[in-house]
């Protein structure tokens, strides 16, 4: 109950307007969000890869609503790639895009606007020498993604897409994303999507996220175990062996600011762990959500929120 609370929150002009506005302390962003500019989240990408971690890095935005913002976002992640071949951080930093953020929803055109600004991202993460990241969105997006994505690996063959195992789909969708090459992050899922489409209770959604798992790691693709939860951590390095997986053809991943010891505990145990840093001003629905899937989170943002430090 908690949980669609928070989403619904997330979508709620008044209360992002008296939030934002609020006399936030630095802390509560900063725990999750790597700033507001590309130069300081470079610094954090700088100690996490320092710290043996790898990194995936999200230029905060969604419901682009002009392409002339679509275009700002894609410039954006253009300078941010070029940052990083620089800094020599590409070869453990990638980059994650939102479709939506890139012009997905802009009408007739969003597909192909979004589509072709994915490709210029795609192309200046190659010669970066890095990859790319599509995350995926609500359920009225998925086909739209996958379709992307499916264009995308055509030139750019190390494109990586997400599924969410909270919708009935996924099952399905790993099966055919199971492939020799293909990346796949596989996530619970964070939006508020209807019982029509998607499992509502916590055991459903872990039944089906170890399901879609042990499909990913008995094929030939490369998967991306993102999730936090002590017992799906455990079930899964319990596939992983049963499954013989080498070090190199897997990788576990959690978001900046959550359960940091653990992260450090799986790298320092040789497992690849990427960390999802996200970095931008538009950092409100992406906190609330982040409030949504972990509700004891609420205090911490709570108390910030009357700090008046």
């Amino acid at each position: 109950m908690l949980r669609q609370a928070l989403l619904g929150v997330s979508r709620s002009d008044a209360i992002k307007s008296l939030v934002t506005r609020a006399p936030v302390t630095r802390d509560v962003v900063a725990r999750y969000v790597a700033g507001e500019s590309a130069e300081s989240v470079l610094v954090v990408a700088n100690r996490l890869v320092s710290a043996g971690l790898a990194v995936s890095i999200d230029h905060l935005g969604e419901d682009t609503v002009e392409a002339q913002q679509a275009d700002r976002v894609t410039i954006a992640y253009v300078d941010l790639l070029a940052k990083l071949r620089e800094a020599g951080l590409a070869t453990r930093c990638e980059v994650s895009v939102k479709l939506s953020a890139l012009g997905l929803l802009l009408g007739n055109d969003g597909p192909k606007i979004a589509l072709e600004n994915a490709e210029l991202i795609c192309g200046a993460a190659r010669t970066a020498g890095t990859a790319v990241t599509v995350d995926m969105e609500d359920h009225t997006t998925t086909d739209a993604t996958l379709a992307a994505v499916a264009e995308l690996r055509k030139d750019f063959p190390g494109t990586g897409t997400v599924l969410q195992a909270y919708l009935y789909r996924t099952e399905g969708d790993c099966r055919d994303l199971a492939e020799e090459g293909v990346r796949v992050r596989l996530c619970k899922g964070a939006y508020d999507e209807p019982e029509s489409v998607a499992f509502r209770s916590r055991e459903e959604v872990d039944r089906s996220y170890v399901r879609c798992l042990r499909i990913l790691l008995e094929g030939p693709g490369y998967p991306m175990i993102a999730t936090h939860d002590p017992r799906l951590i455990e079930i899964a390095s319990s596939l992983i062996d049963r499954t013989g997986r080498g070090p190199g053809s897997f990788e576990f991943q959690m978001l900046y600011g959550i359960r940091p010891t653990e992260q450090q505990r799986l790298a320092n145990g040789g497992r690849i762990v990427r960390i999802y840093v996200p970095y931008g001003t538009d950092w409100y629905g992406y906190l609330v959500r982040r409030l949504a899937e972990r509700p004891a989170n609420l205090a911490f943002f709570a108390r910030s929120l009357v700090s008046k430090g």
